[in-house]
């Protein structure tokens, strides 16, 4: 068993190899605070999320890190546009995110870092970065040189020559344009901590190189975050890191978007549909099928007929589940293993799609097999689907989403009175042999979002894809 990996930094699938033998560190760029989490945001998430759960079930220990970017530019500029402190925007949209995350069935992340709480550290990195002759301090600011790390761009392979680096506003001082601000000097009305150059507040590149270097030390094995990161956040969290020292990531991981019309989901384009907003529409577990199950390389383009073909298809695994444990009389636990196809799948770069056909071909199997009226083989087949869905978090019957699948257990339980009478009458009118009311009893029903199907224990309901 090797898992195989994309590495961006090789261009290349690699075999992973960890630091430490059944252990795997992973530091997850994670959220900026300036606004609510839309659907591109939380699609990272879940993606490490699966990355996490399969080195879990293939035995691995882990160590998953996402931090919180709670100030840079974009923080302050909201606190300016709603006259609102800076940390109440932060805190608030922070806890966004983690409404999100936890609504879509995402792990808990073993540390999940705050950068306003690891000054101390930056100044330390500073510090040495400063004497070792890889930064110097200019108006308060503090830059790296870039010129004095001849690995920069490795990751990006842009060209020196060439580079433009983005600058905010007060970066005064730089000795090249090409060089990056480390550590921003205080100005009017802004956030700023006390160090040797003067007040101010850190730059983004620099918050994640400390923070990793806390939580993991001078080396661990993955760095992931969006497609969009590699330059220049990336590329410069390395040029800090290896200049200070550490080894840094070994491996370097990147997800695709979610676009609309071809371009990025962001804020600034104003393309984005809110995690908060698609959580009232959608079920949140059939989001997560549509967010976590194409490849995380692949760009996802956001349309409601792919999440409606993505609820869809859900449901089709999602009946299977229940008409097994109907038929089982209880629950049926997960089996051990998973199907060597769907493992070999995922061994290869999170192969998801590949495994989620194998999920899919397994689904047929127990429908063959109720068909059949094989409960043994009917039950084996929704443990091996059990066991699936948990590595891709989305088991209907894990206690997360319980409850989820009915849309709230009060709205449920009144549907399920007011249904079970008209399918009463449904019954009264096949019992008189009267097929036609019975049928337009069925046909209204269905008419209203409702799937009618006759079992051996009787007609039972649920909702159908919209």
């Amino acid at each position: 068993m090797t898992i195989r990996l994309y590495d961006t930094s090789a261009r290349q699938i690699r075999d992973f190899t960890p630091l430490r033998p059944g252990c795997v560190s992973i530091y997850l760029c994670g959220a900026t605070v300036q606004a609510a989490p839309h659907i591109g945001h939380i699609r990272s998430g879940l993606n490490f999320d699966i990355m996490r759960r399969w080195f879990a079930y293939r035995g691995y220990d882990v160590t998953f890190i996402r931090n919180v970017t709670d100030i840079d530019d974009k923080i302050i500029a909201k606190s300016h546009e709603q006259n609102r402190p800076w940390w109440a925007i932060g805190y608030e949209n922070e806890r966004a995110f983690d409404d999100g995350y936890t609504a879509l069935g995402c792990l808990p992340p073993t540390y999940e870092p705050r950068a306003t709480g690891h000054v101390p550290e930056m100044v330390e990195m500073m510090q040495t970065l400063i004497d070792r002759g890889h930064a110097y301090a200019a108006d308060g600011n503090v830059y790296f040189d870039v010129r004095s790390y001849p690995g920069y761009l490795e990751l990006s392979r842009h060209e020196l020559d060439n580079l433009q680096q983005p600058s905010g506003k007060g970066e005064t001082g730089k000795r090249d344009s090409r060089d990056f601000a480390m550590w921003k000097s205080a100005k009017p009305g802004e956030p700023s901590w006390p160090t040797p150059w003067g007040r101010g507040r850190p730059g983004w590149h620099l918050e994640c190189s400390a923070m990793a270097h806390k939580y993991l030390g001078s080396a661990f094995d993955i760095h992931g975050g969006g497609l969009d990161l590699i330059f220049p956040h990336h590329e410069n969290e390395i040029a800090q890191a290896k200049a200070f020292g550490d080894e840094f990531a070994r491996y370097w991981v990147h997800n695709a978007w979610v676009t609309m019309a071809g371009d990025k989901m962001s804020k600034s384009l104003g393309n984005s549909v809110l995690v908060a907003d698609m959580v009232k529409q959608w079920r949140p577990i059939v989001l997560r099928y549509y967010l976590g199950t194409p490849h995380y390389r692949s760009m996802i383009e956001y349309s409601e007929e792919s999440l409606r073909e993505a609820e869809s298809a859900f449901a089709r695994i999602e009946g299977f589940v229940q008409r097994v444990v109907e038929k089982a009389g209880g629950v049926v636990e997960p089996a051990a293993e998973v199907p060597l196809a769907f493992a070999e799948a995922m061994d290869d770069d999170l192969g998801v799609p590949q495994a989620l056909a194998v999920v899919h071909t397994t689904v047929r199997q127990g429908n063959s097999a109720l068909a059949a009226d094989d409960k043994e083989a009917a039950v084996a087949r929704l443990a091996e689907v059990r066991a699936m869905l948990g590595v891709l978090g989305l088991d209907p019957l894990d206690a997360h989403w319980a409850g989820e699948g009915d849309r709230g257990e009060d709205l449920h339980g009144a549907v399920d009175t007011l249904v079970r009478m008209v399918l009463d009458q449904r019954e009264a009118a096949r019992a008189r042999k009267d097929w036609a009311t019975a049928d337009a009893i069925r046909d209204q029903l269905n008419q209203s979002g409702l799937v009618i199907e006759d079992s051996p224990q009787g007609p039972r309901w649920s909702l159908g894809p919209r």
